[in-house]
């Protein structure tokens, strides 16, 4: 139990940590006025996400087993972790968004500010604090 939770942890940094990154090369790319930085931060973007995306569904799949271990009376129980679950699906819609605009900007078609991109960039932020309190603290 303890190493699907120390795994679940580990994941779930990771997938911030890219989470925190990706929306920050999306400012720098709505910033940039040369071609050939587009064009870096394009492949930086591309390659962030194809990294991070397998790291978001480790997270998920070491989140279930632990659900799985506890077992299904457990979880009927704990209304903390199903409004976790409502923050991990809408993070998840905001990671596959973040793909959506990276395709975007690689086609040339970024419509969006350097402002919009900072304010996106903090909803990483809010989740993370709301899906740990939750965790730890267990409202109930």
């Amino acid at each position: 139990m303890l190493w699907l939770k120390a795994l679940h942890i580990v994941f779930m940094v990771s997938w911030f940590a890219g989470l925190f990154y990706l929306p920050r090369l999306f400012v720098y790319h709505a910033m940039s006025e040369d071609d050939p930085t587009r064009q870096t931060l394009a492949v930086m973007e591309r390659k962030l996400y194809r990294f991070v995306t397998p790291i978001m569904w480790l997270t998920a799949g070491f989140g279930i087993a632990l659900i799985a271990a506890y077992g299904l009376d457990w979880f009927r129980q704990q209304g903390w972790l199903h409004a976790k679950l409502v923050l991990v699906g809408l993070l998840m819609g905001y990671h596959f968004y973040c793909g959506h605009l990276l395709r975007e900007f690689a086609a040339g078609r970024n419509a969006r500010s350097p402002v919009f991109y900072r304010v996106f960039n903090e909803i990483p932020v809010l989740f993370l604090f709301a899906i740990v309190i939750l965790a730890v603290v267990r409202p109930g």
